[in-house]
């Protein structure tokens, strides 16, 4: 009798253990309320039995996709996925298991990464608040826009695990997103009139090269170049540590493209962040294998580093301007005239996500008539005792507030520069300025916005900023 019992109880967990065994797995990207990639091969992958047959049946079309598991249980598959439109449902099926994924939209999807100002939500930080928030989290009941929010891991090795959770945009969850990605989605999706998915993966105070992954800073820094600098510092500021924990698991799911928000944590090495963010681009689309998708980011803002006012951030605004001249298919929002003088957390958040959202209306998405970009330094030629600025995106001239253009700066050859005064001209090249200096009769350079902080006041005639920047490499 009891060997009886005992075989009917073995019986009985066996049959369980096998039951859980053949569940089919998806991560948290996989779900319901999620947004996939319109006009697509999206991939979908998971885990099943080892060599399991698996089909995937979407509502859109009906059609039936089959793959099988390898031996260690993992499968993927690549779905076609339609126009814009929703909502729909996803079956995925074994021989003795199914998952259902149910209100899923197929729109566009974005991701949002980097520090502390993306990581921001629309709730604001304590003592910081996000301006605008409170109408647009009471404005924020939509169903066509959804948010991912990725839990912050590091990782001495690219993972796969996914954590976080596909929302559907309220005032409840809105509160607590990224507000520059909110801003971003609301924006695209009341111009295009499509579902919008943004996938949040950011942290607080995080250097580039954390998220840069380490075949990219192994094959394009020295050793000594990305260890130095994190001594007695956190796992998240180690060399790939982000990258490997919140961006590898992201990938392959197919984005439409990337926003970037960092740089303050790389200010005092701003003379390798150019080469650091161009080649960190490159390694992301690398490793996603589909193409020079976009990536639009922010330059950081005037603030008091060190409670000082000298010019180590300009520094860093400059690589950031060389990174959008140098890398295919990127843009930059320049924020030089919202900063905080003693926040490093503008409070503009929303008008950033607008200012991010115009570069993908005009170039991603075709919008004709949307302008973009600032007025951008292109040239510089000296007439006597001035100096001629021409400009990129200025075709039709400037506007500036207050009384007069501020923050300009012009040296001679003792390389000793002062406040200049600024003459907007008219005529056949509007795109120009004079800058001159009573104290300078011989001209060689000219800088502008070159602080720590400042209030940044020039425009194109399209309301955009112009971006800091400086004629001399001294």
């Amino acid at each position: 009798m009891k060997n009886y019992k005992y075989c009917f109880f073995s019986v009985v967990f066996t049959l369980l253990v096998i039951n859980i065994n053949a569940q089919i797995k998806v991560g948290p990207l996989f779900s319901d309320d999620m947004v996939l990639q319109r006009n697509s091969e999206v991939p979908i992958w998971g885990e099943a039995d080892a060599n399991q047959e698996i089909s995937i049946q979407s509502s859109w079309n009906q059609k039936k996709t089959t793959t099988k598991a390898d031996s260690d249980g993992n499968w993927s598959v690549k779905i076609e996925t339609p126009e814009a439109g929703g909502p729909y449902n996803i079956d995925i099926i074994s021989s003795n298991s199914n998952v259902k994924l149910s209100n899923v939209l197929i729109g566009e999807v974005w991701i949002t990464s980097g520090q502390s100002n993306m990581q921001m939500t629309l709730n604001g930080y304590t003592h910081e608040p996000v301006l605008g928030s409170l109408d647009m989290i009471a404005n924020a009941n939509n169903t066509n826009i959804r948010l991912f929010t990725f839990k912050r891991v590091t990782s001495n090795k690219p993972i796969r695990d996914v954590k976080g959770k596909w929302l559907v945009s309220n005032s409840e969850n809105t509160a607590v997103f990224s507000a520059i990605g909110y801003s971003f989605a609301n924006y695209l999706n009341k111009v295009l009139d499509i579902p919008i998915g943004i996938i949040n993966t950011s942290w607080g105070g995080t250097p580039a090269e954390a998220w840069t992954d380490n075949k990219t800073l192994v094959e394009n820094f020295k050793k000594s170049e990305i260890k130095n600098f994190r001594e007695g510092k956190p796992k998240n500021h180690d060399p790939s540590a982000l990258f490997n924990g919140m961006i590898n698991p992201l990938i392959p799911f197919k984005i439409r493209g990337a926003l970037w928000y960092q740089g303050e944590s790389n200010v005092s090495r701003a003379n390798n962040y150019t080469k650091l963010m161009n080649v960190m681009i490159d390694g992301w689309r690398r490793e996603w294998n589909q193409g020079s998708f976009p990536f639009y980011f922010v330059q950081i803002a005037p603030f008091k580093y060190s409670g000082s006012n000298k010019s180590e951030s300009a520094y860093l605004r400059e690589a950031q301007l060389k990174t959008m001249l140098q890398t295919k298919n990127s843009g930059m929002a320049v924020t030089l005239d919202i900063g905080k003088e003693f926040s490093i957390h503008p409070d503009k958040k929303i008008i950033i996500g607008k200012r991010l959202a115009y570069w993908a209306l005009a170039n991603d998405y075709k919008v004709k008539g949307v302008p973009f970009s600032g007025p951008v330094y292109k040239s510089i030629e000296i007439n006597e005792d001035k100096a001629i600025v021409d400009f990129d995106y200025a075709e039709s001239g400037f506007i500036f507030l207050n009384s007069k253009i501020n923050g300009f700066e012009i040296a001679g050859e003792d390389k000793v520069f002062h406040p200049a005064s600024v003459k907007v001209m008219y005529g056949n090249k509007n795109s120009t300025l004079t800058i001159s200096s009573d104290k300078v009769k011989e001209p060689v350079a000219v800088r502008y916005g070159w602080k720590n902080y400042l209030k940044g006041n020039l425009y194109n005639t399209k309301g955009l900023p112009a971006s800091s920047f400086r004629s001399d490499n001294w």
